[in-house]
Formats: C-alpha cells, sequence, structure tokens
C-alpha cells in the first residue's frame, strides 16, 4: 500500500512538474510586435532557451581618437559630447566641450563627410550663457515651428540643466534664463523618446546609498520626463549599485547615463561606470600623476542600459565598452560611451577615452574615440558545438516580411509555431548561413495570412550567435 501511495505521488510530481514547464512555456499572452528590430537584450520575448548563452557583444574600435584633446589638437576636455547627421547636407556634425580655464567649458565644433575624419581646425562656438558641463545637442527637425529653436542645447549649470535655442545649431540663445531641471551633481543630458513623444533628461545627483553606507554621497544617475522642456516630473533614480552585483566591487559608481537611442520598442543607453578605487597606474598614487590627494585616479569602462517603458531601466554588469588594457594606449583608464547614430548598416559609438585616470591631465588626456558594429548587435544568444535552441513567446506581427540579425559559423534555422507550439503548415524550416544583418526569410505561405494569429518564432543553432530580428511593412 505504502509503495502504490509512493508511486502515485511521483507520478502526481512528475505531471505537475511537466504542467508548470507548459504553463511557463505556452501561458504567455501574445505581444503585439510592430515594424522595426526586436533584440534578444533580455528575456522579454523569450519563452524558452536550451544551451545557449547570453553573450555581451563588444563592437570593434578605431585604434585612435577621432577628436584629440590639448592645446596642440582639438581641445576636447569632457567625456560628453553630440553627433549628429544634417538630413540637408549628408554630413556629420559634433559638438563637445573644450575649456580656457578649469571652471568654465565652452563648445567646440566640427564638421565630417564619414563620422570619422573631422574636417579642421575646430570652431569654438559662443556662448549662449557660462556652461560648466556638457553638451546634448537634439535637431527636432527644419519644419519645427520656431525656427530658431529647430536645435536645442542642454548644459549643466548652477545647480541643474539649462537649455537654449539655435536656428542651425551654430549661433545659440537661451530659450530661458532659469535652471529647468535641478539636480545637484555637474552632469546631464537631454534625449527624445519618440515612443512616448517627450523628453527625457538624465542627471547625476549625488546621495547616499546601503551601497557605501557610512563613506558619504556617491553618485547616482536620476531621470525625468517633460512635453515641454520646460516643465519636469520630480525625479527619480534609474541606475543603481547592486549589493553582490558581479565585477562590481570596491567604490563602483555611475558617473552617468547617456547615448540614448531608440531601436524598435526599445531605448538602449549607455553608463558611464567609475572605480575610484583602482589606478590604471599601479604602484602610483594619483597625486603623484597630477591628480587630486587620494590614493587612486580611478579607472572607467561602459554598460549597457534599456528600457521598454520609457521610465524604468535593466542595465548590464558586464562591460560592453571595456578600457584598453595596454598602460600605453590612450584610453586605458576610461572607455566612457557617450553618444549613438545608426550610419547606414552600422551602429557608431562615439565615447572619450582617458589615458591615466579620472582627474589626471584632464585638460589634455581627454580625446573621443568611435567604436563601430553591425547595426544592433549589442547582445547575441550564442550557441557553442553543442544545438541550442531559442522559441519566443506568442508575437502578433504587424507586418509583412521578417529578416533576421545572425552571426553564423556552422548552422542556424528557424520556423514558425502556432501559440501552442505546433509547427505551421508553409512556415516551416529555414536555413540561415553566414554573417548579415538582415538574413531575409521566404516561407511558401505569405507572412500576411498570420496577421491577427499569436505565432511563436522556432530558433536552433550552432556555433552561431542570434542578435534578434526586423519586422517589415
Amino acid at each position: 500500500m505504502n509503495k502504490k501511495k509512493t508511486l502515485l505521488t511521483i507520478i502526481f510530481l512528475v505531471m505537475l512538474i511537466q504542467l508548470n514547464h507548459a504553463s511557463a512555456q505556452f501561458g504567455y499572452q501574445a505581444i503585439k510586435l510592430k515594424p522595426g528590430p526586436h533584440f534578444f537584450i533580455d528575456n522579454y520575448l523569450i519563452a524558452d532557451q536550451y544551451m545557449l548563452s547570453r553573450t555581451v557583444n563588444v563592437p570593434d574600435k578605431l585604434p585612435e581618437p577621432v577628436i584629440t584633446g590639448g592645446k596642440d589638437g582639438d581641445e576636447n576636455f569632457q567625456p560628453y559630447m553630440s553627433v549628429l547627421k544634417d538630413p540637408d547636407t549628408g554630413r556629420f556634425r559634433i559638438w563637445y566641450n573644450t575649456a580656457e580655464w578649469k571652471s568654465q567649458s565652452h563648445i567646440g565644433y566640427m564638421e565630417s563627410e564619414d563620422g570619422i575624419h573631422w574636417i579642421r581646425p575646430h570652431r569654438v562656438l559662443k556662448d549662449p550663457h557660462e556652461i560648466k558641463f556638457g553638451v546634448t545637442v537634439l535637431d527636432r527637425g527644419k519644419n519645427w515651428k520656431e525656427e530658431d529653436q529647430r536645435y536645442v542645447l542642454a548644459f549643466w549649470h548652477s545647480g541643474g540643466m539649462m537649455i537654449a535655442g539655435s536656428r542651425n545649431g551654430l549661433e545659440w540663445k537661451m530659450i530661458t534664463d532659469d535652471v529647468v531641471w535641478k539636480h545637484n551633481h555637474d552632469i546631464n543630458s537631454l534625449h527624445w523618446d519618440p515612443i512616448r513623444k517627450q523628453y527625457l533628461a538624465i542627471g547625476s545627483v549625488r546621495m547616499e546609498h546601503e551601497r557605501w553606507a557610512g563613506e558619504g554621497t556617491h553618485r547616482i544617475p536620476h531621470m525625468s520626463v517633460s512635453k515641454d522642456l520646460l516643465h519636469w516630473e520630480e525625479k527619480w533614480p534609474i541606475i543603481m549599485a547592486k549589493i553582490g552585483a558581479p565585477i562590481e566591487k570596491g567604490e563602483t559608481q555611475f558617473y552617468a547615463m547617456s547615448g540614448v537611442i531608440t531601436r524598435g520598442d526599445l531605448l538602449i543607453g549607455l553608463v558611464k561606470v567609475l572605480r575610484d578605487d583602482l589606478n590604471a597606474t599601479p604602484g602610483k598614487t594619483a597625486k603623484e600623476m597630477g591628480d587630486m590627494d587620494r590614493k587612486a585616479a580611478g579607472i572607467g569602462y561602459t554598460v549597457l542600459a534599456w528600457s521598454r517603458d520609457g521610465r524604468t531601466w535593466q542595465r548590464d554588469h558586464e562591460p560592453f565598452l571595456p578600457n584598453d588594457p595596454y598602460p600605453d594606449r590612450w584610453d586605458h583608464a576610461h572607455v566612457w560611451g557617450d553618444e549613438q547614430i545608426i550610419v547606414g548598416d552600422e551602429t557608431f559609438i562615439y565615447y572619450a577615452g582617458y589615458k591615466r585616470g579620472h582627474k589626471v591631465a584632464r585638460f589634455d588626456e581627454r580625446q573621443i574615440g568611435l567604436f563601430r558594429m553591425p547595426r544592433d548587435r549589442y547582445v547575441a544568444r550564442e550557441a557553442d558545438i553543442n544545438k541550442g535552441t531559442l522559441i519566443t513567446k506568442p508575437l502578433l506581427l504587424e507586418g509583412s516580411a521578417l529578416t533576421v540579425n545572425a552571426y553564423v559559423v556552422e548552422e542556424m534555422r528557424v520556423r514558425l509555431l502556432d501559440r501552442d507550439g505546433n509547427p505551421l503548415t508553409g512556415f516551416g524550416w529555414i536555413d540561415i548561413k553566414g554573417d548579415a544583418i538582415d538574413h531575409p526569410l521566404k516561407w511558401k505561405q505569405d507572412l500576411n495570412m498570420l496577421k491577427g494569429k499569436p505565432v511563436r518564432l522556432e530558433f536552433q543553432l550552432r556555433d552561431a550567435q542570434l542578435f534578434g530580428f526586423d519586422l517589415h511593412k
């Protein structure tokens, strides 16, 4: 009798496990996907995956800076910049901080045909106001109703963010002489969220946190939103230190977040991580290297952050833009990403590189470099020599064609399933080969016939990287 009860209990537990697995895999509500890129940067679209690792994809870096520091160069001295591509001329335009003396920044400006080689000499634009730090420029389009405010400039001064407007991005005039968004540290950036049609302000706030209990205040990025640039919601913290987070030990701070770009239904930003307790040059104190009177000069790197609602953010711990490991390199101490721009089939990521530390020779050794990667390749779901599988949650595809962003060495294939995980007739396996950001998927049946019907994508891959897919109109 006891053996029979035991057997029934085991059978019940097995059935319960199977039911829970089925519920986890197939109990999701359908996610409506609009045309555009969709990423596997997090698990939002994923119902199940086997034998796959999540890999942060470090882009390729140009070996030398594109904008130099110091009086004999382009005079960059801050890790803040804006890069836009002019819709009329096709030229790239860059705005960055220069300085004549330690408590005042100015706006350096140059143009380029390719975003890499800049036409010199640089210009120093006339200040619309005293500028402490920062230079974020937004282009609101040539049809903007107030022509002299087509371009918007945001910078930090007097305890918060201030804004100016311009017809051409060269001559600036204050929109208001007041601080429009107050925060207590000297870094902020301004961004446009086209999904929710609102502005985002991200600024550094010095505050206490349990991660550094008893050690005073540290830098915590905060955010606010506005519809008109003048009236802002109360700010809230978005990037917080985590006790026990991997690799984040010692005095890990978050200097700022910027470079926010909209891709599909995601906002993707760049977080400047600062380890102010470490030296890029071992054996020397910060003071010996010309920094402040402290033991360490600090090292810095950049991690990814992303938001699906325009308010809350997730982030990585692993570096997306790591500082260069070689001590003689110009970006050995810091690599702080600050701007992203789509250039054809690539993503350009501009960053500030420091050679020896946070405050070491800051008027000479802070320079701007460039990472390049195939478009939208932030994070991969990667399979090694063992075959891996990824199955999405139910999706409502509001489009007529699909392409896949993938790098395939050995094999990858994809098919469509119904909501319950059954193969769909006419949408069977398609092989994907080689390296492309837009592998086309062409089935026997027309994708339009699935509109309004929840479907799943199933990928199988071996020795390959899957970054995401694009849904086309």
